[in-house]
């Protein structure tokens, strides 16, 4: 099965999720000359993207049969299964030879799930699930971690390059998804830690964003410390990355655990605390919401002094 060259002003895309971050994302595409057609479960999220001159399509399928690289960033993994291989997924509209990549993160067995069933179509499929959150999107920087094979790697990487500044190539099919569990698993050890510190250092009496000055800059510093604590310091709990996403994922990570006989036990404790975050009703929240629940065990309430100014 031979790929054309992706090509501004000739190759059509599709998109499907139009959400926290695939709404940026699709409109880099976009800017970069690309003719869009979008879908999307809420209409009104993608009206951006179509006030921008994006075609509307009523399904996947409509999508597929009107594109060339078919993309979807959506929320969890019967979103995916449905948006391909549903009555009415992209696997129902797409011509032989023809491109899907799904970058929402989900299971690694349901990636190699749609690249059979794509192949078996004359298809290809790529798995390319992204790490950098709404700021990675908005700003093109995301780092994308890709599964599938070279020649529909290699076909699709110009498009990933107007969406993100860090593009590898894992493996095969499914590797994409595995690398982001290895992702996320680092992010659920950070998110506790830098919880816990801001915790710790708000008992303590110590003015946070003080505090802030110094660690950020040393051994500490990380991803979450310098994007998401000014948000918590702000009192701003809104979502870059929803809570109960990152739920979704670290149970795919731990049920991958289980499949490989691994025991991974902070993961677990990750898992759990943001899980009695989802039983608090702020799912919706973004992941740095788990300062609240780690609050909560210890009967503080937290009113930094930049969110009470």
């Amino acid at each position: 099965m031979s790929i054309a060259k992706v090509t501004p002003g000739q190759t059509r895309i599709g998109w499907i999720g139009t959400g926290v971050m695939g709404l940026s994302m699709c409109g880099h595409v976009m800017k970069a000359g690309y003719a869009t057609t979008v879908f999307s479960r809420t209409k009104s999220k993608a009206q951006p993207l179509l006030d921008a001159g994006a075609a509307w399509a009523e399904s996947p399928q409509a999508v597929a049969a009107a594109s060339d690289v078919i993309f979807t960033m959506v929320g969890f993994p019967p979103d995916v299964r449905a948006c391909h291989l549903g009555a009415t997924g992209t696997l129902a509209g797409a011509k032989p030879g023809s491109l899907l990549v799904d970058m929402t993160t989900t299971s690694p067995s349901l990636a190699v799930e749609i690249f059979e069933s794509a192949n078996a179509q004359g298809v290809h499929s790529v798995d390319g699930p992204v790490s950098g959150g709404d700021v990675g999107a908005r700003n093109a920087t995301l780092s994308i971690m890709v599964g599938g094979e070279a020649e529909a790697v290699a076909a699709v990487t110009p498009l990933f390059a107007v969406m993100g500044k860090t593009i590898v190539h894992q493996g095969g099919a499914g590797a994409g998804q595995h690398t982001k569990m290895c992702n996320q698993i680092v992010v659920a050890g950070t998110m506790i830690g830098v919880c816990e510190s801001l915790l710790y250092g708000y008992r303590a009496g110590l003015d946070l964003e003080t505090v802030l000055q110094n660690i950020a800059g040393g051994a500490a510093a990380c991803w979450s410390l310098s994007n998401l604590v000014p948000r918590i310091l702000k009192g701003d709990f809104n979502p870059g990355f929803f809570v109960e996403h990152f739920v979704k994922d670290m149970g795919i990570a731990l049920d991958e655990c289980r499949r490989m006989n691994l025991a991974l036990p902070g993961l677990a404790l990750v898992h759990q605390l943001y899980t009695s975050v989802l039983a608090q009703g702020e799912g919706k929240l973004g992941t740095q919401a788990l300062l609240l629940a780690l609050a909560r065990i210890s009967n503080v309430e937290f009113k930094p002094k930049a969110s009470s100014a």
